[in-house]
């Protein structure tokens, strides 16, 4: 990992931190797997991972949230 994409990494992680509260009152969460070329993998955990709105929330929620917050985000995907 470049050092760009670690202080990404990082800033990412922070973003994930402040919306932690929200998955976990639905009973999921969300793991960071990896930041390359400013797509971030996650790994959605809980019932997240089975949620049929989970597309939504990593869309509409999650990558909308890194998009504004984080420079140089341009996609979230998901990681099995």
């Amino acid at each position: 990992m470049q050092v760009q994409e670690h202080e990404m990494f990082d800033e990412v992680q922070v973003v994930l931190d402040k919306l932690r509260p929200f998955l976990l009152r639905d009973g999921g969460d969300c793991e960071l797997v990896d930041v390359e070329d400013g797509i971030v993998k996650l790994r959605l955990l809980g019932a997240c991972g089975s949620c049929p709105s989970s597309t939504i929330t990593l869309k509409a929620g999650i990558e909308r949230a890194l998009l504004e917050e984080v420079p140089g985000v341009v996609e979230v995907e998901q990681v099995f």
